[in-house]
């Protein structure tokens, strides 16, 4: 593990690393928030997913958990969204593609099945390496994202419900397969047999009988990409009569941005504390 930088915040360790990635083919950079009850005991984790063209960096930099984190004991690991390097497959003038667009899946179609394979890494490459490296409990693991990042958190929680005791999510994309932004990314990844894109839908997930207790999803109004990218209500309906809990907050005057977030951190690390504790 290559050390970029730590810093002490809190009483913890907000670090930034990265390594070499065999699911990506490539050096992969995460971040890691470390509280201070860390030193002395195992503490739970909860993985933070981001959304279209960021990195670890925008949710370090703007998302103002650390404090919350700090109180609560909880770990917050940030990966990136993406593979990266000058080998790696792109579309320089489709920032809904590529680099910064991984959608968190396992690609299918050429270029791009060589290197982009985020699903595989975010749920068994970067859990198996990090947890090498920090006091980690992982039997209490969290996920909640934002944008494409909700709609990572959510189809991985749906998809992997023993593994995950909570997830939650901030403006999520949660019908990417019929979502203006998305559905040209799945077809380039997966092909156009839609059929393959159904396991990285949470929607669909669910239609096809995916489970999960609950879930948190905050959403703000003036948000510019509600109507055709991310749809909300979508998720509400889809998961009617199956027992799934959904706590649902359309936020007046808030946008997609990480003033947005920053202004429900604290509310989503309390409720994953909640249930991972």
């Amino acid at each position: 593990m290559n050390i970029i930088s730590q810093n002490t915040a809190f009483g913890g360790m907000q670090g930034v690393f990265s390594h070499a990635s065999e699911a990506c083919q490539c050096e992969m950079t995460f971040a890691v928030f470390v509280p201070p009850q860390a030193i002395k005991q195992p503490c739970p984790v909860l993985w933070y997913l981001s959304g279209l063209t960021c990195t670890h960096a925008n949710v370090m930099e703007k998302g103002e958990y650390r404090r919350m984190a700090a109180e609560l004991g909880l770990i917050i690991v940030c990966p990136d969204t993406s593979p990266r390097g000058n080998d790696v497959p792109d579309e320089l003038t489709n920032w809904q593609m590529g680099k910064g667009a991984g959608f968190y899946l396992d690609a299918t179609e050429k270029p791009w099945a060589e290197n982009y394979q985020m699903y595989t890494y975010v749920t068994e490459e970067l859990p198996a390496f990090v947890s090498q490296h920090f006091r980690m409990d992982m039997a209490r693991q969290g996920i909640f994202g934002h944008s494409m990042g909700g709609h990572g958190a959510m189809t991985i929680a749906l998809k992997n419900p023993d593994r995950f005791k909570s997830c939650s999510a901030f403006a999520p994309i949660v019908r990417p397969s019929t979502a203006d932004w998305s559905a040209p990314a799945l077809e380039k990844y997966l092909g156009a047999d839609k059929a393959a894109w159904r396991k990285y839908d949470a929607c669909a997930l669910v239609d096809d009988g995916a489970r999960f207790p609950e879930f948190l999803i905050d959403q703000g109004k003036a948000d510019g990409f509600l109507e055709n990218g991310l749809r909300p209500w979508l998720f509400e309906e889809a998961i009617k009569g199956t027992g799934i809990g959904l706590t649902l907050r359309m936020h007046e005057r808030y946008d997609h941005s990480y003033y947005f977030i920053s202004s429900f951190m604290d509310d989503h690390l309390k409720w994953h504390a909640e249930r991972l504790a």
